[in-house]
């Protein structure tokens, strides 16, 4: 007679941090997943399933132990409380259930705790898979938190320094079209005038790895390093992992639509600012408008000019 198999053991991993910012700021960031892939170094994309008041399901894709993995997770918010509990809903790989809750004590001197709780059971009984969910907590969760940290002690409102804007433009040929010249990214050296170098992989379909170099409108050359998510023919999402120097996060999402009026491509951008970069990019005078302004211009301009090539493209 074989003994029953006996259910996985819970682990536990608490990650803390005190901050120099107010408790409601920090809990906003957090709040708000839809600007996690420009905050949380981890992050590369989040897309909303269900909002509800207090109450929310999306998918998130983001690296864990260096490769993206992506899971669904439901999340109770609680803004009078400051607590934010979390449980994926499918959770993959070597992960069987995964859950926890993000708490933020409030300290003297405006100051606060920052507390993420994690509680996990294995997808199998092997001490290494515990070893590997460990060490993928380890390394993600202290990121997370720094994150928080860098972007609340800026000394500037979270909205003036992280914000999102969108560029539409209707496509003359197909939405499916579209998005395969922007998933060509290999090819953007010879068809797009401000891309110099391009490199390209994609050992995992869906999933790529591209590095660029860059020209904006006033000569400026950067090289920028990302991770894509492509989910054909729908959209292209992305997280800058080497971001200008005016940037402390980037991602961005192409989406391509048949609408009632013909198909469109919506190119939408998340961006940090890091304030202290400003005047020794932008000059000694310049304000952090003037920089939102440059990087709405900057990025604007280069990703209306790739829809712009990709309309005519899919025209011929």
């Amino acid at each position: 007679m074989t003994e029953p198999r006996q259910h996985p053991i819970e682990h536990r991993t608490e990650h803390t941090l005190v901050v120099a910012a107010p408790a409601r700021a920090l809990y906003g960031l957090v709040a708000d997943v839809t600007l996690w892939p420009a905050v949380f170094g981890p992050s590369v994309h989040v897309q909303h399933l269900e909002r509800g008041e207090g109450t929310e399901r999306f998918e998130i894709w983001a690296l864990v132990n260096g490769e993206v993995s992506n899971w669904t997770s439901r999340r109770t918010l609680d803004p009078e409380r400051l607590h934010v509990t979390f449980r994926q809903e499918r959770s993959r790989g070597r992960i069987g259930s995964m859950g926890g809750e993000w708490i933020f004590n409030e300290l003297p001197g405006g100051r606060t705790e920052i507390v993420l709780v994690h509680l996990f059971t294995p997808a199998d009984d092997d001490p290494d898979t515990v070893e590997w969910i460990n060490a993928a907590l380890d390394r993600n969760s202290p990121q997370e938190l720094a994150a928080l940290g860098r972007i609340a002690e800026l000394g500037h409102p979270v909205e003036d320094v992280v914000f999102s804007f969108t560029d539409t433009l209707p496509l003359q040929g197909s939405a499916k079209g579209a998005y395969e010249f922007v998933n060509r990214a290999d090819l953007w050296a010879e068809r797009l005038p401000h891309v110099g170098r391009v490199g390209l992989t994609e050992t995992v379909p869906g999933i790529q790895e591209l590095e660029m170099d860059t020209v904006t409108a006033d000569g400026s050359a950067h090289t920028t390093r990302s991770v894509r998510v492509c989910r054909a023919p729908e959209w292209i999402a992305y997280k800058q992992q080497l971001t200008p120097r005016l940037l402390l996060g980037h991602s961005g999402l192409w989406t391509f639509t048949d609408g009632p009026d013909g198909p469109v491509a919506h190119a939408r951008h998340t961006v940090a600012i890091d304030p202290s970069a400003v005047t020794g990019v932008l000059g000694a005078d310049a304000t952090l408008a003037d920089a939102r302004a440059y990087v709405r211009d900057a990025l604007g301009r280069n990703s209306l000019t790739t829809m712009e090539h990709a309309a005519r493209a899919e025209a011929l």
